[in-house]
């Protein structure tokens, strides 16, 4: 193997080597670009089949010409015979050959073409199926990339918060059980302090009034 084929495969090595990591690191950015590209693939391949059928139908077209003209010389060709003119049977009768070599050349052409332009059609269809089949792949793909991201969001956000904010929340509401607690009891005992102060208001009176 010379140098330069050795350097050769080495750079596609190492191109492949680079396409597998691009595509292993971000498979959907991989696949919406090989869509792109069956996409241009197969448009140009449309276009090539647009251009078939066109020839296709020049070649009916010239064959439908050669084959009325055939049978106009032909017939000349008979007419001159009838009447046994020379120079026109010579000039009819080369007619005829040349009209049937060229009939012959384009039925040939247009069985050839007809059969190319039905390979082209059934290729063309397979590729507009491989192409709708890779775009499915790119939603299941995209799917299960997005329920990834979402697991993976969720399981971060309960591992850094479970220990932390779960805690902290946990403490907040203990807190504020208890200050809603002492703030009951403080009522509470308020609210005798006050019964009491008014109890013993009301004794001293009796004890005044039975005295008098």
């Amino acid at each position: 193997m010379s140098l330069l084929k050795r350097f050769k495969y080495t750079i596609e090595a190492d191109l492949h080597e680079m396409f597998d990591k691009k595509e292993r690191k971000n498979p959907i950015a991989m696949l919406n670009q090989y869509i792109r590209e069956a996409e241009k693939q197969t448009e140009q391949t449309g276009k090539l089949l647009q251009r078939q059928a066109q020839l296709k139908e020049q070649l009916q077209s010239e064959l439908k010409e050669t084959t009325e003209m055939l049978e106009k010389r032909t017939n000349q060709l008979q007419l001159a015979q009838a009447n046994k003119e020379e120079d026109l049977i010579l000039f009819a009768t080369q007619e005829v050959e040349a009209y049937q070599t060229r009939q012959f050349t384009l039925v040939t052409s247009l069985e050839q073409a007809t059969e190319e332009f039905i390979s082209l059609e059934r290729k063309f269809e397979t590729m507009k199926h491989k192409i709708k089949d890779m775009k499915v792949r790119q939603l299941q793909l995209m799917g299960k990339e997005n329920v990834t991201r979402a697991h993976h969001k969720m399981d971060h956000v309960l591992k850094s918060n479970e220990e932390t904010d779960f805690n902290d929340l946990s403490s907040y509401i203990d807190n504020l059980a208890n200050n809603i607690e002492k703030d009951y009891e403080r009522t509470q005992l308020e609210a005798r302090l006050a019964q009491l102060e008014k109890t013993a208001v009301v004794t001293p009176a009796l004890e005044l009034k039975e005295q008098n």
